[in-house]
């Protein structure tokens, strides 16, 4: 990727307004996002279109985020894929498939949380240079 390309992002997510959010908050940062509802449709849009991030939630109908993650790996093994929930066991369960996910971010968070967990995600290179990178 070129110098100065912002990062594509895939979010993945079956929440609307969570889904909003996280396209709105890293878009405001400088990323390039798109969002699809469910894994059956990120996988889709994956074989149509390259991407430097998968942001997957766990639970979702269909495909969830771990059965995302598990192809992923299969198919696509240089993206970094991160894992986002709001349920406790399902961290846990997330946690211990560590070497498919470069992080399980719990929900909810904030702009501040979800553009700083992909800036650390990311190469520092490929992250959005107004953004202050993590210490």
């Amino acid at each position: 990727m070129p110098k100065g390309t912002p990062a594509r992002i895939l979010v993945a997510e079956d929440d609307p307004a969570v889904r909003q959010f996280v396209v709105r908050a890293l878009t405001h940062v400088g990323y390039e996002v798109e969002a699809v509802e469910d894994g059956l449709r990120a996988l889709e849009v994956l074989a149509e279109r390259s991407f430097d991030l998968l942001i997957s939630d766990i639970v979702m109908p269909g495909l969830d985020g771990i059965a995302l993650a598990l192809k992923v790996a299969k198919d696509w093994p240089k993206l970094v894929v991160m894992l986002m929930t709001g349920y406790a066991h399902e961290r846990q369960r997330a946690h211990n498939i560590e070497e498919l996910s470069h992080a399980v971010l719990a929900k909810p968070f904030t702009l501040d949380d979800i553009a700083a967990a992909v800036a650390r995600a990311l190469e520092p290179a490929r992250a959005p240079a107004q953004y202050p990178q993590p210490n």
